[in-house]
């Protein structure tokens, strides 16, 4: 093993939880609607007690969450209008609040794949130091997966940090976001959906359009085509695909590691998985930190791409194509030969290369790299972004072999053709040995984004799928220690 082991370390904590809303009996076979007894129950509290019960529930719920009043009287507005026959106190609505929220220790089985990315503050260093964001993946009840962050130092001195992480953790405010009108397109016939009707809806679009819009260009189908019992399946269609963008945002007051981006879409229902964030280069990019995840509801999953210009609001997207099919897009830095880029595993075992105009819709060009080695002889796939060195793309890769173990390794893609490869790692880089085998998921390091600093590549790693530990080397060694492949 040539990389450097450091001190540096983050443990899953099972003190960090979220509020969640949930409707009691929700998946359960009953015939008539729990919540309207548990509404009764609230209201046949004596109106001496009611008081006092609530500022009990208030005061247990502020020390793990921020605003927790405000929190309980929305989850009781979302409900209480449709279940209670007069208006409800603001003692009421915190108790009923409570009868419909839970909580979730995000981290209750564990952390794991990090990726590293510039921080957007670099205020209060000294010379020499780097301010980090290393984002995570949480994984917590019903192996429901969110992503968190923490932030980190990298010392003058070689040293890196982790700061300490903020609570309470904090939700987004979840809102619609936009699409255009060509990548809704590509969306919908991606999906099989861009059908006479959908096509018509498609013209009546603006450039940019939201929720609403969509709705107004559905309305202006004639009505003896939009009321057909055959066209409501397509319109339902249209409509869940026009609410598969969203926007979240933060509270700017809320520290980076207290943010949490939860599941929002039936897609994303059983976790968003896997964060790969990366910086962009380019000068014209608006929103330049850019990160590709997987959405997972159960059965399926899909790759989305979040872009933010500060990491506070995060706009999610839906990322379509035959080069956006399987789990672990990387995406370049910046864009090569005018088109944006990216690394996947289309077919679940190779990584491939895949480009894009307008970076939501990938075309696939074909493989880059198959398993070569031992280690690497189950499947093959990448740790993060590509990183620019003078001499080439580096790109940290993960291989699985024997006994279901993952090993890190790294390949050298060409500048200018990176579905070139120049050279490679023929050993692994790191893999699980001695305490790093048990976890979670045993006999895994994973990592998903290193990043470099005063010429050294500095790699968080998810240990066993349950811990984080950080690793380092010098980006010219391990350049001079890869395998040379002559050009064919």
């Amino acid at each position: 093993m040539m990389l450097t082991a450091h001190s540096a370390s983050l443990e899953h904590d099972m003190s960090r939880v979220v509020h969640r809303f949930f409707l009691p009996g929700e998946g359960t076979m009953t015939v008539h609607s729990r919540l309207a007894d548990v509404v009764d129950r609230v209201l046949a509290i004596p109106e001496d007690r009611l008081d006092p019960i609530a500022k009990g529930i208030t005061a247990d719920l502020s020390e793990t969450q921020a605003d927790a009043e405000s929190v309980l009287i929305a989850h009781a507005r979302a409900v209480s209008d449709r279940v209670a026959h007069r208006p409800l106190t603001t003692a009421q609505l915190t108790i009923l609040g409570s009868a419909v929220t839970s909580l979730v220790a995000v981290e209750g089985a564990a952390i794991c794949n990090p990726s590293a990315v510039a921080h957007p503050s670099q205020d209060g260093l000294r010379d020499g130091e780097l301010r980090v964001a290393v984002s995570l993946r949480g994984i917590g009840e019903g192996h429901v997966s969110s992503i968190g962050f923490a932030e980190a130092v990298i010392g003058a001195d070689h040293t890196w940090t982790f700061g300490v992480r903020s609570t309470p953790l904090s939700r987004a405010a979840v809102s619609g976001s936009q699409w255009s009108r060509q990548h809704f397109g590509e969306a919908l016939e991606d999906a099989g959906q861009l059908r006479d009707l959908a096509a018509a809806v498609l013209l009546a679009l603006p450039e940019r359009f939201g929720t609403v819009e969509l709705e107004a260009a559905i309305a202006t189908l004639p009505s003896d085509l939009a009321m057909r019992p055959s066209s409501r399946a397509p319109l339902q269609a249209l409509r869940e695909m026009g609410e598969s963008t969203y926007r979240a945002t933060f509270a700017p007051a809320v520290p980076l590691s207290a943010r949490v981006l939860m599941p929002v879409l039936p897609d994303e229902d059983h976790g968003v998985e896997d964060a790969r964030f990366t910086l962009s280069t380019d000068a014209d990019d608006p929103t330049p930190y850019r990160a590709t995840y997987t959405a997972y509801d159960g059965r399926n999953i899909a790759p989305r791409m979040l872009t933010s210009t500060d990491l506070t609001t995060f706009d999610s997207h839906r990322l379509t194509g035959a080069g956006a099919r399987n789990k672990g897009m990387a995406l370049f830095p910046r864009r090569v030969q005018g088109r944006h880029m990216a690394l996947s595993r289309g077919d679940g075992e190779n990584i491939s290369l895949a480009v894009s105009d307008d970076g939501m819709v990938w075309e696939d060009r074909g493989l880059v790299y198959a398993p070569t080695e031992v280690w690497e002889i189950i499947q093959l796939g990448n740790c993060g972004a590509p990183i620019e060195t003078a001499e080439g793309w580096l790109v940290l890769t993960h291989g699985v072999g024997p006994l279901r173990t993952y090993s890190l390794g790294a390949l050298l893609l060409d500048l200018d053709e990176p579905s070139r490869v120049i050279a490679r790692t023929t050993e692994p880089l790191l893999r699980p040995e001695g305490d790093m085998v048990d976890g979670y998921v045993p006999r895994v390091v994973y990592s998903c984004g290193g990043i470099v600093h005063r010429g050294t590549l500095w790699i968080p790693v998810g240990v066993g799928d349950s811990r984080i530990r950080v690793y380092s080397v010098e980006v010219e060694e391990l350049l001079r220690s890869m395998t040379r492949i002559p050009r064919s």
